[in-house]
C-alpha cells in the first residue's frame, strides 16, 4: 500500500522529476497535459497503476481530486479502442456525471443508464447506476464487450445494507481482462479491502492520502461569534497525520445488529476504554480543544446544576464560584442565534457560499422561509436576474396548476435571494436546479439533509451542522466520526478556497471535547453488507451451477471479513463469560432459583406488551370502521379525547387513505375527527338534516347547527346507551386466552419462593443485566459458530427456499436447473424479488387494466417512513382487491418459509401508496392525488419512478404473456407524465 502524507524530501523531488519526464511520453502524460493544474502525488501514482494494467483502490478525502483517476481510466479505454463504465449508487450522482463528461468527451462519446433512463446506451463511455451494470452482467448483455475498465464510484457505498451487496456483486463477476478504479472515501481498514480486491481481481494497488488539498478548519459558533475548536494556529489537517488512528474498542455485535451498529457491553471496563480513546485522541500532545469552549462548558453546567438545587440562602462558597462562572459566562450568548443570524454571520465574515446540514427535510423547508421572512437577501441584482431567467427556464413545461402545489414560488422567491433547501422531497427538477446554480456561486446558501453527502458535487467554502444528533428512522443518535468526517468534507473548493470551515453550533449541553473526538476521527471502517439474494442466487446458478455459485459466494468480501474476525469475537466471549459469572453470583437468592423466577418476569412483561399491542391495533381498526360507516347528519357521541362530547358529521371523503370526517361540536367548534382523537368506536345515537344553506364558515350557521344537534339528542336520550364502549374489540376468544395466560404467569410468579425475599428488587436489575448481556454473547457465540462458510451456508438456505417454490429443479444425477418459473425471477431486480415473481405467478395481475397495475406495483416498492400498517384502505377496484389480497397471501407463506429457513424476512407489502398512484395513472391533477397524504411532491416522483423501474422490468420479461407485457407498457406510459417526466435526475 502506498500513503501519500507529509511533505516530500529531495530525494523524493528528484525521483518525482525523473519518473515525470520518462511519463510524458506515456498515455499518462499526454492526459495530464489536457488538465489545467498539476496532479497531486497520490493520482499520478494511481494513474500509473492503471496505465501499467493493474486496479487501483484510491482512498482519499472527500474533494481530494479521485474522480481524477476515473477520468484518466476512460481516457485510456478511449485510447485503447475500448470501452469505460462510470458507476455511482445513486441516480442523481449518475446523471451529474454524465453531464461532466458529455461536456469534456462530447455527447456523442457518452451515454448514461440508470433503470428509467437510456441515452445514447452503445457509446465507448457510460455513465450507469451499479445496480444496473449488475443486471447487464446477470444478463449476459451485448454492451459488455471491448469493456476495458469500470470505474467505482463511492465504494465505500458498500457498505450500506440496502444497495451496498450490489458493489461486491459487480467486483466478483466483472470479466478478469476489465481494469477496476475503485474510489473510496478514507477509510480504517483500506489494507484490508484492497487485500480482498487482490484476491478476485488480481494485481490491485491500494493508494492512501490522508491529504486535504484545501485545509479544512474547525470551528463552534456560540451565539454569532465563530470560535477555534482547537487552540493554536495549525489546521486539525496540517497536525492529523501524526496522530495515531484512534479507533474504539471492537466491543462485539448481536447476530440481528447491522456491522455498523455496534453495541457497548455491560461493565465499567469498556466505558473506561471509550473514555481513555477519546482523551487520547482529544488531549495528546500535538493538540489541545479550545480552551476558552470548555471553560465555557463548564460554566454552563454548573449554573444548570446550581439552577437546580439552588433554594434560597446559599454559601459564600457557591456565591464566589457563581460570580466565577458568571465572569466566564459573558462570552456565552444569551440565546442561540437564529437561522438567518447564522448565515448573516458567516456572509459577514466570508465564509459564504456555505451548505447547513439540517438533519429534517422540515427543518430544511423551514430555513428558507425563516431567511426569507427575516429580509436577508445574498444576491446582488445582477445575480437575481440570472437566477430568474435559469428558474424559468427550468420550469416553463411545468403546468402552472402544477406549480402552487409543488410550492414553486417560495422555492423561487428564496433562490433569488441566494438561498435554498435541499433534500429528496424536493421535486427532482429543483433539485437539478438548486445544485446547478449553487455550482456557479449564485445561490449562496444551501440547507440539506444528509443525503447530500452521498456524492453529488457540490462543494462549499463553509459546512455548518445544526446538531450532531439525527433520527435513524428508530431513534435520535449520535452522528458517528465517519458521517461527520463525510459531511465536513464538502468544505473547501479546489481551486478557489484557500481553506475550508466546519462550524458546529453550540447546544446547550455541547461537549466541546466530544466534538473534537469527532473531528479527529478522520476515518472509519468499511464492513459489508453483502448476502444472497434471491434473484442473484439463481442468476448464479444459471450461470455457473450450484456448486460453483457456492464457491463464487465464498470468495465475497463479507466471507472475507468474517474470517478474519474470529479470533476478535472469540476473545470477547471470554470477556463476558466472565462478567456473566459475576453477575451470577450478584443474584443469587436464599430462598431459591431467582434465575427461574426472573423467567417469569420476563414471560408476564412479553405476554402483558403482545396482548397491548393487540388490543390497541384492533381498538385502531374497529375505530376507523366506525368512522368509515360515518354519513353527513350523523350524530355522534365521543367517549373520550380532546373532543369528548356530542358532534354532528358535516362532511367525509371516501377516497381518503384513513377517515377524517369534518364535524361540528356542541361548543360550535369544527373539528376534523381521527383515529387518535376518540378511543372508542362511534356510532349514530341520532340524526339531523343539515340545511342545504348551512355555512361553516358563519357563526351564526354553526351555533343553529349545534342547536339543533343538543335538541335532537335530548330528544332521543334512550339511544345515547348504543354507543357503549366495547372493551374487547372483537377480540373475542384470543383476548380471553391471552389473560388466561397472563393470570397463570402472575399466579406462579406469587407462588414462587423469591416473591418473598425482601432484595427481590436488587436481585432483579443484577438478572435484567445477566439476561441482556447473556443474550448478547449468545448472539456472539452463533456468529463464531456461523462464520465459517456463513455466506455459502444462507445461500444453501435461499436455495432451500427456491426449490420449495419450484424455481430450481434438482435432477437424478444431483444437477440443479432452474425452472420456467425460475427464469422469470432472474429478471426481476429488488428487495421483494421472489414475493413479486410469485404474486405473478399466482395471477394477481392478471385481471388488472393499466392504472390498477400501477396502483399494485406501488405496494411492491413503496416503503413508509415510520409504522403505518393494521390499516387497510378501501381498494379502488374489485380487481385490485382480488390482488392485494393475493399479494399479502404470498408474502404471509413466504414469511412463514423464511422463518423456518432462518433467512431475512421479505418486508410487508405496504399499501400507502395505492390510492395516490391509481388517481395518478387516472390522470388526476397532483394536487388532487397529493390531497390527504403526508407525501411530498418529491417523495412521490421518486416513488413513480420506481414503479415505472418495476413496471418496466415486469415488461421485459421474456416468459411474460404478451398481454400482460402490453398493459405493463401502457401502465409505464400512465405513470410517466407531468411533473414525473419533467427530470431525469432521481
Amino acid at each position: 500500500m502506498s500513503s501519500i502524507s507529509g511533505p516530500p524530501s529531495p530525494s523524493d523531488r528528484y525521483r518525482a522529476a525523473a519518473n515525470r519526464t520518462a511519463e510524458a511520453k506515456t498515455y499518462l502524460g499526454s492526459f495530464a497535459r489536457t488538465l489545467d493544474f498539476e496532479l497531486d502525488d497520490f493520482q499520478r501514482e494511481a494513474c500509473r497503476s492503471l496505465q501499467e494494467g493493474r486496479g487501483v483502490l484510491v482512498a482519499a478525502p472527500t474533494g481530494a481530486g479521485k474522480t481524477i483517476v476515473g477520468e484518466f481510466a476512460i481516457y485510456l479505454a478511449l485510447q485503447r479502442g475500448l470501452k469505460a463504465f462510470y458507476t455511482t449508487p445513486i441516480k442523481a450522482l449518475s446523471n451529474q456525471k454524465f453531464t461532466e463528461l458529455s461536456a469534456k468527451y462530447g455527447a456523442p462519446n457518452v451515454g448514461l443508464l440508470t433503470g428509467d433512463t437510456t441515452i445514447n446506451g452503445d457509446a465507448p463511455v457510460v455513465v450507469m447506476t451499479t445496480e444496473v451494470l449488475r443486471n447487464m452482467l446477470y444478463a449476459d448483455s451485448e454492451t459488455l464487450g471491448d469493456l476495458g475498465f469500470v470505474v467505482m464510484d463511492e465504494v465505500h457505498y458498500l457498505a450500506d445494507r440496502f444497495r451496498g451487496a450490489v458493489w461486491e456483486e459487480v467486483i466478483i463477476h466483472l470479466p478478469s481482462e476489465v481494469q477496476v478504479a475503485s474510489l473510496s472515501a478514507t477509510v480504517s481498514n483500506a489494507e484490508e479491502f484492497g487485500a480482498w480486491l487482490d484476491t478476485v481481481r488480481g494485481d490491485t494497488d491500494v493508494i492512501v492520502s490522508e491529504h486535504r488539498p484545501v485545509p479544512l478548519w474547525q470551528h463552534v459558533m456560540v451565539g454569532r461569534e465563530i470560535v477555534d475548536l482547537f487552540a493554536g494556529d495549525t489546521t486539525f489537517d496540517e497536525i492529523a497525520p501524526a496522530l495515531p488512528d484512534t479507533e474504539v474498542p471492537d466491543l462485539g455485535e448481536s447476530e440481528e445488529t447491522p456491522p455498523s451498529e455496534s453495541r457497548a457491553v455491560s461493565g465499567k471496563s469498556a466505558k473506561r476504554a471509550v473514555e481513555a480513546t477519546v482523551r487520547h485522541a482529544v488531549t495528546g500532545p500535538e493538540f489541545e480543544v479550545n480552551p476558552d469552549l470548555l471553560a465555557m462548558a463548564r460554566s454552563e453546567s454548573r449554573m444548570n446544576v446550581n439552577a437546580r438545587y439552588s433554594h434560597g440562602g446559599r454559601s459564600r462558597r457557591r456565591q464566589d464560584r457563581q460570580r466565577e462562572d458568571r465572569q466566564t459566562a459573558q462570552r456565552s450568548p444569551v440565546r442561540r442565534a437564529s437561522r438567518p443570524q447564522v448565515i448573516d454571520s458567516l456572509n459577514r465574515q466570508g465564509l459564504l457560499p456555505a451548505i447547513t446540514f439540517i438533519f429534517s427535510r422540515a427543518g430544511c423547508d423551514a430555513a428558507v422561509a425563516q431567511c426569507a421572512a427575516s429580509g436577508l437577501w445574498l444576491t446582488t441584482e445582477r445575480e437575481q436576474q440570472i437566477i430568474a431567467q435559469r428558474v424559468d427556464e427550468a420550469s416553463h413545461e411545468i403546468p402552472a396548476d402544477d406549480l402552487d402545489v409543488l410550492g414553486f414560488w417560495g422555492w423561487r422567491d428564496g433562490l433569488i435571494r441566494g438561498f435554498a433547501a435541499h433534500h429528496a422531497g424536493m421535486l427532482p427538477t429543483f433539485k437539478e436546479v438548486v445544485e446547478k446554480l449553487f455550482a456557479d456561486g449564485l445561490v449562496k446558501a444551501v440547507f440539506a439533509t444528509e443525503t447530500l453527502a452521498l456524492g453529488v458535487n457540490m462543494p462549499a467554502r463553509c459546512v455548518v451542522l445544526e446538531k450532531l444528533e439525527k433520527f435513524n428512522g428508530e431513534a435520535h443518535v449520535n452522528i458517528t466520526a465517519g458521517e461527520y468526517t463525510q459531511l465536513t468534507g464538502r468544505a473547501g473548493r479546489r481551486g478557489i478556497d484557500v481553506e475550508g470551515h466546519a462550524v458546529v453550533l453550540w447546544q446547550p449541553g455541547t461537549d466541546p471535547a466530544a466534538v473534537a473526538g469527532l473531528a479527529s476521527r478522520r476515518t472509519y471502517p468499511l464492513n459489508s453488507s453483502f448476502r444472497p439474494t434471491y434473484n442473484m442466487s439463481i442468476n448464479l446458478i444459471a450461470q455457473f451451477g450450484r456448486a460453483r455459485a457456492r464457491e463464487i459466494l465464498e470468495s465475497s468480501f463479507a466471507q472475507f471479513q468474517a474470517d478474519r474476525s474470529v479470533v476478535g469475537l472469540a476473545r470477547q466471549v471470554r470477556g463476558r463469560e466472565e462478567s456473566l459469572a459475576g453477575y451470577a453470583k450478584a443474584m443469587e437468592c436464599h430462598l431459591g432459583d431467582f434465575s427461574e423466577y426472573s423467567k417469569l418476569r420476563r414471560e408476564l412483561s412479553d405476554a402483558e406488551q403482545h396482548a397491548a399491542r393487540d388490543h390497541q391495533r384492533a381498538r385502531r381498526s374497529r375505530v376507523s370502521d366506525s368512522l368509515t360507516r360515518l354519513i353527513p347528519g350523523d350524530v355522534i357521541s365521543v367517549s373520550g379525547g380532546r373532543l369528548a362530547g356530542y358532534a354532528v358529521v358535516l362532511e367525509v371523503d371516501p377516497n381518503a387513505r384513513e377517515p377524517r370526517p369534518s364535524v361540528l361540536t356542541a361548543d360550535n367548534q369544527l373539528r376534523r375527527l381521527g383515529v387518535h382523537d376518540i378511543d372508542a368506536p362511534v356510532s349514530a345515537v341520532t340524526r339531523i338534516r343539515i340545511p342545504k344553506s348551512f355555512n361553516a364558515k358563519v357563526p351564526k350557521s354553526r351555533r343553529d347547527l349545534a342547536a339543533s344537534m343538543r335538541n335532537a339528542v335530548n330528544g332521543d336520550s334512550s339511544r345515547q346507551r348504543r354507543n357503549s364502549r366495547h372493551e374487547d374489540f372483537g377480540l373475542g376468544s384470543r383476548a380471553q386466552d391471552q389473560e388466561r395466560k397472563i393470570a397463570e404467569i402472575r399466579r406462579a410468579l406469587r407462588a414462587h419462593p423469591c416473591h418473598g425475599c425482601s432484595d427481590r428488587e436488587d436481585h432483579a436489575r443484577w438478572s435484567e443485566r445477566w439476561w441482556k448481556l447473556r443474550k448478547e454473547t449468545d448472539g456472539l457465540v452463533r456468529q463464531i459458530q456461523g462464520r465459517t462458510n456463513t455466506i455459502a451456508k444462507t445461500f444453501d438456505r435461499v436455495c432451500d427456499v427456491l426449490s420449495t417454490y419450484g424455481y430450481l429443479d434438482t435432477h437424478d444425477d444431483g444437477r440443479v436447473t432452474i425452472s420456467a418459473d425460475g427464469q422469470r425471477l432472474r429478471r426481476i431486480y429488488g428487495e421483494k424479488d421472489l414475493l413479486i415473481s410469485q404474486s405473478i405467478r399466482q395471477g394477481a395481475i392478471n385481471d388488472l387494466d393499466a392504472a390498477e397495475l400501477a396502483s399494485l406495483a406501488s405496494t411492491l416498492v413503496y416503503q413508509a417512513k415510520r409504522e403505518d400498517r393494521g390499516l387497510r384502505p378501501r381498494m379502488p377496484s374489485v380487481s385490485l382487491e382480488t390482488a392485494v389480497d393475493i399479494v399479502i397471501r404470498e408474502w404471509s407463506r413466504l414469511e412463514d418459509t423464511e422463518e423456518q429457513n432462518r433467512l431475512p424476512l421479505t418486508a410487508e407489502p405496504e399499501l400507502g401508496l395505492m390510492w395516490p398512484m391509481y388517481k395518478w395513472a387516472k390522470g388526476r391533477h397532483l394536487q388532487e392525488v397529493l390531497s390527504g397524504t403526508d407525501l411530498a411532491a418529491g417523495d412521490f416522483v421518486r416513488w413513480a419512478k420506481q414503479v415505472v423501474d418495476l413496471l418496466d422490468q415486469l415488461a421485459k420479461i421474456p416468459q411474460l404473456d404478451p398481454r400482460l407485457a402490453r398493459i405493463c407498457r401502457e401502465s409505464i406510459d400512465l405513470v410517466r407524465r407531468g411533473v414525473v417526466a419533467y427530470s431525469t435526475v432521481a
